[in-house]
């Protein structure tokens, strides 16, 4: 049998993503013409999604380890152990592009994809979130992609019956054309049943698992790996299409198989498809596969060699079964009405062969397709420091309260029930927290202990400094996972960026990774997984550097945990931390001032690591009976915050030697926590022991929130105006 004969030229290779470099590499390795599917294989694996060769480099200088890291980046999942013989296993993922092109669809598979990264481990998927997006709530395109993404997102999630916890929903005219969809799965399993996707054992079948394969999503990865311009929506038909019901009853027979001891090794077929999970898994045992592609399942007539290994239809895993295990894996996708059938084999060449019809569709050498797509050492400049905002140098606001009223009706501050309420976040019934706080809480079935989910970014700080940004992302997670008394044990994350062949860009993503690096290594919060989405520009403009960060953390007894809301009345209100008003890069400056400027907050993270480690000890001793940390809009939206999630008011007042009233309201400055207690004299002492500023600012009550010097405003006004404004605008009313 021989290869077909191929004509490739410069137009084919240059649609393919290749540049003129990179092809003759591949014409090296091959010492011949590539096949179509050839080039389409060395295409995908050789793109930006999966390749990773901008950015593999500064990755690397991520911590990854620490006592509880299992697993760390290198598989579908990051996974931790959680204590009691129970992992934790997650990960973070992008679907930025598709969702622009086609937003329900686009959403619905980038969930779909994420848990499938998670169950393939061997974890039953118990929580899910998402980081969204999108661009200035004015654009005309805005509410129809916002309806979609979050109709998507509810429509698969819903449906697969793992409930949706928590996430963050953003606007800014950057995104305008390339929305940004980060979805995040977590999952439990017991920590001696990890499955992993390393190839292993020779003559072994290789069997394919799921839905049929059809021609969506064909060239997805290297879809996802290039700039938008104006024809991108005739990318449309590389966009999936997914099938909840399909994937709930794939979850099923994937965790029952794995309680047989049957399967070997196990892949998704996410990116790039039958391609990537064969060679991967190929790649990682050191071995070969042989496939037969007229055996796989397929849902239309006359597909290709081609089609078949580039096709991204949901709903599919690749597995590697012990000898003698196939009756009982075939009987199991069978009860479950999955398509079951074995396509391969495992071999000892060191190559991926795939045959159909009698004739050599490709044959490769696996090595080179994993190992050796070009690494780019990009150049790159820092983003250039931006002057700091002295308070005096701005205006003195002269109605401070009603500056808050409109900051928690904002675009970026108002509540996002409309978003979560289209989500079913019970399901499973073990829902501590539900969407709305500081972080999502579920508990781990069964036992008293509970996982706290978040994710956070901002990345305007980003986009100012992108070290500090980076610092701030990590920090926040910390901080929102630590306000409800939950231990942070590790990361994923999702390093969303422009055009990395620009050196101001490739200068964004180096500042974030660098400063992320740092505080992961001071707060000890290892990266265990993770994403590089690339290229997210529009005709040349760039969206806002945005590493989103989805933090997990323990928590030993969750009927410890706090919330937000203020638990009654008479309670004193004490303000952890640091406050020296800063108001660069902030909410306020831009809601209230209209200005985008400024250097953001320093991220002191020894300073964050004293605060955080104080706070979890008043939860853990029951001082603390709320808690919230100050973030967008600084200690007066957080104290809004807390008064609108209960009802109930407060008086507070900036103690001696404070900053001018505006700025210590809506300062931005970092490692800062509102608490409520009944022992205030406890905390402040507790406070000086433990190195962290502390000042008692109020006490709860009544159902007004007053503040010395400016007045008082209704709880209820304030609750108008944060829950408002998303159901209006989306009626287009707002």
């Amino acid at each position: 049998m021989t290869l077909p004969n191929a004509q490739i030229s410069p137009e084919t290779v240059a649609q393919h993503g290749f540049t003129p470099d990179e092809y003759a590499r591949v014409l090296a390795i091959l010492d011949r013409e590539p096949s179509m599917t050839e080039l389409g294989i060395f295409s995908v694996m050789w793109s930006e999604h999966c390749s990773y060769k901008s950015s593999k480099k500064w990755l690397r200088t991520l911590p990854t380890t620490a006592p509880w890291v299992i697993c760390g980046p290198g598989e579908n999942a990051g996974v931790i152990d959680i204590g009691d013989g129970d992992a934790a296993i997650f990960k973070m993922e992008s679907h930025n592009h598709p969702s622009f092109i086609e937003p329900y669809q686009g959403a619905a598979t980038g969930v779909g994809g994420i848990l499938r990264d998670v169950f393939t481990m061997g974890a039953r998927p118990v929580a899910n979130l998402n980081a969204l997006r999108f661009g200035r709530p004015d654009h005309p395109k805005t509410r129809y992609l916002v309806s979609g993404v979050v109709a998507g997102i509810g429509g698969y999630g819903n449906c697969v019956g793992v409930p949706t916890v928590g996430g963050e929903v953003n606007f800014h005219s950057a995104y305008d054309g390339n929305i940004l969809v980060n979805a995040m799965t977590v999952g439990v399993a017991r920590a001696d049943r990890i499955f992993y996707s390393a190839a292993a054992g020779p003559g072994n079948n290789v069997v394919y698992v799921g839905a049929k394969t059809g021609r969506d999503g064909i060239h997805g990865a290297t879809m996802a790996s290039a700039e938008f311009t104006e024809d991108s929506e005739a990318k449309r038909p590389t966009v999936q299409v997914g099938d909840p019901f399909t994937e709930k009853l794939l979850i099923e027979a994937c965790l029952e198989l794995m309680n047989e001891d049957a399967i070997v090794a196990i892949q998704d077929m996410g990116a790039a498809g039958l391609t990537s999970s064969s060679v991967e898994m190929a790649g990682k045992g050191g071995l070969g596969i042989t496939l037969h592609l007229d055996h796989v399942p397929m849902r239309e007539p006359g597909m290709t060699p081609y089609e078949i290994m580039l096709s991204e239809s949901q709903e599919r895993m690749l597995m590697i079964l012990r000898p003698g295990s196939e009756d009982i894996a075939r009987r199991i996708f069978e009860k479950w009405e999955l398509n079951f059938a074995v396509i391969g084999e495992v071999t000892e060449t060191g190559r991926l062969i795939l045959e159909m019809h009698g004739e050599v569709a490709a044959d490769l050498p696996v090595g080179p397709l994993v190992d050796q797509a070009p690494q780019y050492e990009r150049p790159w400049v820092a983003t250039p420091p931006r002057p700091v905002i002295a308070i005096a140098d701005l205006p003195a606001d002269p109605a401070p309260l009603a500056s808050l009223e409109r900051m928690v009706g904002c675009p970026d501050l108002a509540s996002r029930r409309w978003v979560y309420d289209q989500y079913d976040s019970t399901v499973m019934a073990d829902t501590v927290q539900q969407p709305g706080g500081d972080a999502a809480l579920v508990r781990v079935h069964g036992r008293s202990k509970g996982l706290a989910i978040t994710t956070d970014c901002t990345p305007r700080y980003c986009q100012a400094d992108p070290v500090q940004g980076g610092r701030q992302a990590v920090a926040e997670t910390w901080r929102n996972l630590t306000a409800i008394g939950a231990r942070p044990l590790a990361i994923t994350d999702n390093m969303n960026f422009g055009n990395p062949e620009k050196p101001e860009i490739m200068g964004q993503f180096v500042g974030c990774i660098q400063g992320m690096a740092e505080a992961c290594r001071a707060l000890d919060y290892p990266v265990v997984s993770g994403n590089v989405s690339l290229y997210n520009e529009t005709e040349g403009r760039a969206i806002l550097p945005t590493p989103a960060i989805g933090g997990v953390g323990l928590i030993d007894d969750v009927a410890n945990a706090v919330r937000v809301a203020f638990p009654g009345e008479g309670e004193a209100i004490v303000l952890l931390g640091r406050t020296d008003g800063w108001l660069g890069s902030s909410i306020y400056l831009r809601e209230i001032l209209g200005r985008e400027d400024g250097a953001p907050p320093p991220v002191d993270l020894a300073a964050e690591r004293r605060a955080g480690d104080f706070v979890r000890d008043l939860i853990a001793d029951g001082l603390a009976t709320a808690c919230h940390d100050c973030s967008d809009g600084g200690l007066g939206v957080a104290v809004a915050e807390m008064a609108m999630a209960s009802g109930i008011g407060a008086e507070i007042a900036p103690p001696a030697g404070a900053v001018r009233l505006d700025a210590w309201l809506f300062g931005e400055d970092q490692a800062r926590y509102l608490l409520t207690t009944r022992d205030a004299d406890a905390v402040l002492a507790g406070a000086v022991a433990a190195g962290v500023p502390a000042a008692r600012i109020g006490t709860t009550g009544g159902r007004e929130l007053t503040v010395a010097g400016a007045g008082a405003i209704s709880v209820e006004t304030l609750r108008t105006a944060h829950e408002r404004w998303f159901p209006a605008w989306m009626a287009g009313d707002a």
